[in-house]
């Protein structure tokens, strides 16, 4: 599954990734970018959502 997360702040992106990436196995922290003129910062992060994630 692919998410596009898109909040007010880097701190909060990295909070919701950290949140799914306990949850599910993910790609991780991505880069985050900022679209010209709208608010906020984005970052897409991939997850397995077939099973918890894995320690480590």
């Amino acid at each position: 599954m692919v998410l596009d997360v898109v909040a007010a702040d880097e701190e909060t992106v990295a909070a919701v990734m950290e949140g799914l990436q306990q949850r599910w196995a993910t790609s991780g922290v991505t880069p985050v970018w900022r679209v010209p003129g709208e608010p906020g910062v984005r970052a897409r992060v991939y997850a397995d959502i077939r099973g918890p994630s894995t320690p480590g």
